[in-house]
């Protein structure tokens, strides 16, 4: 089977890259041939026989008529569709695999496939996986910024909702980035562009449950849960272990409000006795550093992160934005460490409360503060944690592959 993978960013970025290389990867070791789609990058790690890329777009760093710009392609990339329609003449695929596109390679690339499969008579089928909630919130998160907390008032009415988007300034609190968030969600809906979609795979039931609240995509979902990530080594190198206090609780992963940093600080500074290594980066990483009983390791990856996983006594998880199928949930687990994590989205899916760990109230510092300490005097509960959470079964990729191309061929996979 011929299979595009396309995602916008193809070089390690976060969830959506991990689960798209190593699926590729894995498809290909099973005979399949595997392209991929999406902007260029000086650190690309895969790509397509043609070498056709959109060019790379930086909101952030970008300025004057370059932001201009960007601005009208986040709503429609005439140069994505004149790119992927090279790759589709070339390599002629059976399935077009879609994950992150939204904004940099936008919706209109869907409206190309469509092209293409009439010119070519090729029955193509169109598959996404929903890593966040972009097809039914502008700003794919469900969160304001700005209030910091979730919000649903995109999920009820006609198109006219999305306009809750602007008046929230809910991307990135700015007015002008979530007008332009607004158009965007508001056009495609309008064109009904979803409808060509042969399935939506939904890592959670919580992403299903919101993603059915549109009654195009309702019928079209279906719940298959992330796989357990690649085998790496568990070690942590001699100069990573000389930094790590004897016993620690564990953060990985962004620095964010919607990550709960802010509370997860707060019940840090309540905590000055327990030790606290973080490991990761982002916009709050400032407020990470110089806190006393804060050991920052930075980015980690690899079996190095996974030693620095394995030898925590649990990890935190404090989102307060509704995370789908979060992989810091399924390393923790995979390498037997407890999870306290936040009741929220998809987290209470994954940690089942007294035996793989704990569950606490998402954003409530004292909470989290009293759970925290709760399992920190309790060696014993841990251990017998740990001994659970070796008995997690997730599928690994070579299962989730084997439902995954049912739905690749007929779509008859249903959760």
């Amino acid at each position: 089977m011929k299979i595009l993978l396309i995602n916008k960013f193809l070089y390690p970025n976060g969830g959506s890259e991990t689960y798209t290389f190593q699926l590729g990867k894995y498809l290909e070791q099973e005979g399949n041939s595997v392209q991929y789609f999406g902007m260029e990058h000086p650190a690309r790690c895969v790509g397509n026989a043609v070498n056709a890329y959109t060019t790379t777009m930086d909101f952030h760093t970008s300025k004057g008529a370059a932001k201009i710009k960007y601005a009208f392609r986040t709503i429609y990339s005439t140069e994505a569709r004149k790119k992927l329609r090279l790759v589709l003449d070339d390599f002629q695929p059976d399935v077009i695999h879609l994950n992150n596109f939204n904004y940099q390679l936008t919706p209109s690339m869907i409206v190309e496939i469509e092209k293409w499969k009439k010119d070519s008579g090729n029955p193509c089928r169109i598959i996404y996986t929903a890593h966040d909630f972009q097809l039914i919130c502008p700003d794919h998160q469900l969160f304001n910024p700005i209030e910091g907390k979730v919000c649903e008032k995109c999920l009820k009415g006609g198109n006219g909702r999305f306009i809750h988007c602007v008046k929230g300034k809910c991307i990135h609190s700015s007015g002008v980035r979530s007008f332009l968030g607004f158009c965007e969600a508001y056009y495609w809906n309008s064109r009904g562009i979803y409808r060509f979609l042969d399935a939506v795979i939904c890592p959670s039931r919580f992403m299903k449950e919101k993603l059915d609240t549109n009654p195009l995509l309702a019928s079209r979902t279906v719940f298959l849960r992330n796989f357990k990530g690649t085998a790496v080594n568990a070690d942590a190198d001699a100069d990573v272990k000389n930094k790590l206090p004897p016993r620690y609780v564990l953060y990985f992963g962004r620095f964010s409000t919607e990550k709960g940093i802010e509370t997860l600080l707060k019940a840090i500074r309540a905590l000055p006795d327990i030790p606290f290594v973080l490991a990761g980066d982002g916009p709050l990483r400032n407020q990470v550093e110089g806190v006393e009983n804060i050991h920052y390791m930075g980015f980690l990856s690899g079996r190095v992160l996974n030693g620095v996983i394995q030898n925590a006594a649990f990890s935190v998880i404090p989102s307060e934005w509704y995370e789908n199928c979060p992989y810091s949930v399924i390393e923790s687990l995979k390498l037997g460490t407890p999870v306290l994590g936040a009741k929220i989205g998809g987290i209470p899916e994954l940690i089942e409360d007294g035996v793989t760990g704990q569950l606490f109230r998402s954003g409530d510092s004292e909470d989290l503060i009293k759970s925290i300490r709760n399992i920190w005097n309790q060696p014993q509960r841990i251990e017998i944690y740990r001994k659970n959470c070796n008995a997690v079964r997730f599928d690994d990729i070579a299962a989730y592959t084997k439902k995954l191309m049912r739905i690749y061929q007929k779509g008859q996979f249903h959760g």
